[in-house]
């Protein structure tokens, strides 16, 4: 059977109507994915990533699949519904993409603040590794933030870092160096662990055709709430407006400003990772920032 077949197979078994491809057309979502717009012959259209390399990134789109209904369960914001999955595909439900509205920021703010709020966990992780890009990201349970953060977010990425610099690199040094601060920097969050998006940048996020945040595309894991804002602060895209409305629903602890940094790092060196020496400076500035 063909991918196209299956594919059809699958949104015919869950959404009970035959489902026959009439056209399809290059979209974006996911840059390691190959992403369209799906028009079925009855009208209805859908978002399909397929993924020849899956094999190499085991059960990519049933995390996605998962993390996007966790997502959406409380109602607080726009996410695709996921329709169905497979190793090689993921089907989603499509969204007229708008105007933002004028106060697009404020309403991203206060919903990611209900969201979290609503999604409160007693323990950091899920129920299974995802990918961010095409790094691993490690989830196993953990009843602590520090030592999840410490053993599962900066310390694997320092790992992986070693890995591909020379040994003498400084960033290296200096890495560990950090990781010995880790307790000061984290050991005092008392806060629950929330669903996070895990990915939240300015092209995993857009406006619907009533100019209300829509955000898709997660790496979801359960973490401490200003993970989220690490990332958000990579690219630009959410503003001072954004993180205002936020902390009006639920206001950030003394000492947010260093961990979002820390949080920002694990990004920053999982891009260097995966796309080379341009965020060297970036790594380097950060680590230098907290130690």
């Amino acid at each position: 059977m063909t991918l196209q077949s299956r594919i059809e197979t699958a949104i015919t078994s869950k959404t009970g109507k035959d489902a026959e491809f009439a056209d399809s057309k290059t979209a974006q979502g996911g840059c390691i994915n190959d992403s369209r717009i799906v028009t079925l012959k009855d009208g209805r259209y859908f978002f399909v990533k397929t993924n020849p390399e899956s094999k190499t990134c085991p059960e990519l789109f049933k995390t996605e699949y998962d993390a996007l209904l966790l997502l959406s369960a409380p109602g607080v914001i726009h996410v695709p519904k996921p329709i169905a999955c497979s190793d090689d595909f993921i089907v989603i439900e499509t969204f007229v993409e708008g105007i933002p509205a004028t106060d697009w920021q404020e309403q991203m703010g206060r919903s990611l603040a209900e969201l979290h709020s609503a999604t409160k966990n007693d323990r950091f992780g899920f129920d299974a590794n995802n990918y961010l890009g095409l790094s691993k990201q490690i989830n196993s349970w953990q009843d602590d933030w520090l030592s999840f953060w410490r053993d599962q977010r900066l310390g694997l990425q320092l790992k992986r870092l070693a890995m591909i610099t020379d040994k003498n690199d400084p960033i290296l040094a200096k890495g560990e160096k950090l990781m010995s601060r880790l307790d000061l920097l984290l050991g005092n969050i008392e806060e629950p662990a929330v669903l996070l998006h895990g990915d939240l940048w300015s092209g995993n996020a857009a406006a619907n055709e009533k100019g209300q945040p829509v955000i898709f595309d997660p790496a979801s894991y359960y973490g401490h709430r200003e993970a989220e804002i690490g990332m958000m602060r990579m690219f630009g895209g959410f503003d001072a407006r954004c993180e205002a409305a936020y902390a009006e629903v639920w206001p950030l602890q003394d000492g947010s400003e260093q961990r979002i940094s820390l949080y920002r790092l694990y990004h920053e060196i999982n891009h260097f990772i995966l796309f080379g020496y341009n965020y060297y400076r970036s790594c380097i500035s950060t680590i230098n920032s907290l130690i």
